[in-house]
């Protein structure tokens, strides 16, 4: 059986991925700050609760002990390098060869290649002016997680979230390298879709040290690259 570890248990996207983990007859440990240990009650006696802040050291340590993978949220909150200090503490304390799944944004490039929408482009400026007169998150600490990412030689793979929404799973997400590629032009995903491709990173060998960028494959756009390869397949 596969043991995971999901941290940020507690969030949309973690309660997803602890259903969908579950689903695969997964031993689960969720970890979540204490005051949010409640919103976990759906799951009790079937996952173990590791209570504490993400970036406490100890607390990831002693959570990922023993797990074959890890299944990080990164949030930006706060400007106390919660990212980077969540992330950093995943990759020291995860075993040897546990295969480490992240989220993030689309804003994340991991190569500079990316060709990001006007639209987005305008949101993160709004989030960046916000958080210089009231300090409730943290851009560049998210950034800086991901670089850490992309330098460690553990089994990581980072996975670019496009923007979400709530509704019935669709099924897998598709993906593609980079922002900007035409199979992603509709920017939404179900967000247990979401939950759901976490999940399966953790098998895909194929995923390991890539950065895919994420959207729902029954959007407009994924449907239009799908015909346009079996058209091109019949040629």
């Amino acid at each position: 059986m596969m043991k995971v570890c999901i941290i940020g248990a507690s969030g949309k996207l973690g309660k997803y991925m602890i259903q969908h983990a579950l689903d695969r007859g997964y031993e689960v440990v969720g970890v979540c700050r204490e005051r949010s240990v409640s919103k976990l009650d759906a799951f009790k006696g079937r996952i173990n609760i590791v209570p504490g802040m993400t970036n406490d050291r100890a607390v990831i340590r002693s959570a990922v002990a023993g797990c074959d993978g890890v299944l990080t949220v990164l949030v930006p909150w706060g400007s106390d390098h919660y990212a980077s200090g969540t992330a950093q503490a995943v990759l020291d304390f995860a075993k040897p060869g546990a295969r480490l799944i992240f989220s993030c944004g689309w804003h994340i490039t991991r190569d500079g290649k990316d060709v990001y929408p006007p639209s987005l482009k305008r949101e993160e400026k709004i989030v960046r002016w916000l958080t210089r007169i009231i300090p409730f998150a943290d851009m560049d600490d998210q950034v800086e997680a991901c670089r850490r990412i992309f330098a460690s030689d553990t089994q990581w793979t980072v996975v670019r979230g496009s923007d979400l929404e709530e509704g019935e799973s669709q099924g897998l997400p598709v993906w593609s390298f980079h922002v900007g590629d035409p199979i992603l032009a509709s920017n939404i995903t179900r967000r247990v879709d979401y939950a759901l491709f976490m999940v399966e990173a953790l098998r895909n060998n194929a995923l390991i040290h890539e950065a895919p960028a994420i959207v729902g494959c029954r959007t407009p756009s994924a449907l239009a690259y799908a015909a346009a390869q079996q058209y091109e397949m019949k040629k």
